[in-house]
C-alpha cells in the first residue's frame, strides 16, 4: 500500500456502498487502525439515506488473514489497545470493544450487507465475513480458523456452529480444516462461488437486486431473521463463548505459547516447533 493511502476505501455507486479493506501487503490483517476505519465507513454508509446495500471487500490476493498479531506482539510502537492487554482486565476490554463490539455492529447493521471474499479468509477474517448477511466467494477462496492449534478457543465470536452445524463445526475447528469455496458453498457457509475476475461484478449485481427492496422492508426483514437466530440462542451462545475465550487466554498453555511467539517472532514458527516435538 502506498504511503499515505487510507487503510479502508469507501465508494458509492447509486444505492450501493463498497467498503474495501486496503492493507494488501499484510493480507488485510486487522489492526486497530483498520478496525476503526471499517467502523467509520459503516457509520458513513448508515447515515447516507441513498445507500441501501453495503459490500465489504478487500484489495489484493486475500480477503483477510485475521487479527494483526504482529501489531499485538511485534516491535512496532504499541497503541493504547495493545498496552491495555498487559492485564487480564485490559485484554478483556480490548477484545470486547474492538473485536466483539465492532463485529456485532456489522451483524446488526440496519442495511443488507454482502461480503466479497477472495483468497485466504482466516480466523478473525472469517468472523468478519460471517457478520455480513451474504457471502460471495471467488473460486480461489479458502476459509479456515486454525486458532485452536495456537491454544486459543477459536476467535471472539464462535460463528461456526451457526454457519456449519454442530458436527461439522467440531471437525472444522478441532482438525483445523481449510474449506475451499465450493465446499463452503455446499455447507451453506457462502451463498455463491464465482470466478475470481467476476467477484466484484457479481457482488454488485446481487447488491443492486437487493437494493430494489424498499429500505424499510429490508431493514425489518433482516432484523426479524436475526431475531429468529437470537431466539434459537445465537446471542447467548456468543456471550458464553466470549467468556470461555477469555478464560482460555489465561491458561498456562496459552501464556506459554504467547511467550514463545514473542521469542520466535511468529505463530507459524511456534507451531512448527511444537509439531517437531521441540516443545510440549
Amino acid at each position: 500500500m502506498p504511503a499515505g493511502e487510507p487503510v479502508v476505501l469507501y465508494d458509492t455507486d447509486g444505492p450501493v456502498a463498497t467498503i474495501t479493506m486496503n492493507r494488501p501487503e499484510v493480507a488485510n490483517a486487522q489492526n486497530s487502525e483498520l478496525i476503526d476505519a471499517l467502523d467509520a465507513a459503516f457509520d458513513e454508509a448508515e447515515q447516507d439515506e441513498a445507500v441501501r446495500v453495503v459490500i465489504l471487500a478487500a484489495r489484493g490476493r486475500h480477503f483477510s488473514s485475521g487479527h494483526d498479531l504482529k501489531a499485538l506482539v511485534g516491535e512496532a510502537e504499541p497503541d493504547h489497545w495493545r498496552k491495555m492487554r498487559d492485564t487480564p482486565e485490559g485484554l478483556f476490554r480490548h477484545e470486547e470493544v474492538m473485536y466483539v463490539g465492532r463485529c456485532r455492529r456489522i451483524h446488526d447493521f440496519p442495511k443488507p450487507t454482502i461480503a466479497a471474499v477472495q483468497g485466504k479468509c482466516i480466523a478473525a477474517g472469517l468472523m468478519l465475513a460471517c457478520m455480513c448477511d451474504l457471502i460471495i466467494a471467488s473460486d480461489d477462496a479458502t476459509l479456515s480458523n486454525p486458532v485452536l492449534r495456537m491454544s486459543g478457543a477459536g476467535v471472539e465470536l464462535l460463528v461456526e456452529p451457526w454457519e456449519l452445524g454442530v458436527r461439522k463445526a467440531k471437525e472444522f475447528l478441532l482438525a483445523a480444516c481449510e474449506l475451499d469455496a465450493e465446499e463452503a458453498r455446499r455447507l451453506g457457509l457462502v451463498n455463491r462461488v464465482v470466478p475470481r475476475d467476476e467477484l466484484m461484478a457479481e457482488a454488485m449485481r446481487l447488491a443492486r437486486r437487493i437494493a430494489e427492496v424498499p429500505p424499510v422492508t429490508a431493514r425489518v426483514v433482516k432484523a426479524s431473521i436475526n431475531h429468529a437466530a437470537a431466539l434459537m440462542g445465537k446471542q447467548l451462545s456468543w456471550d458464553y463463548h466470549f467468556m470461555a475465550h477469555q478464560w482460555t487466554h489465561n491458561t498456562d498453555t496459552a501464556r506459554r505459547m504467547r511467550a514463545e511467539r514473542e521469542r520466535m517472532g511468529s505463530m507459524r514458527e511456534v507451531i512448527a516447533a511444537r509439531d517437531r516435538g521441540d516443545q510440549a
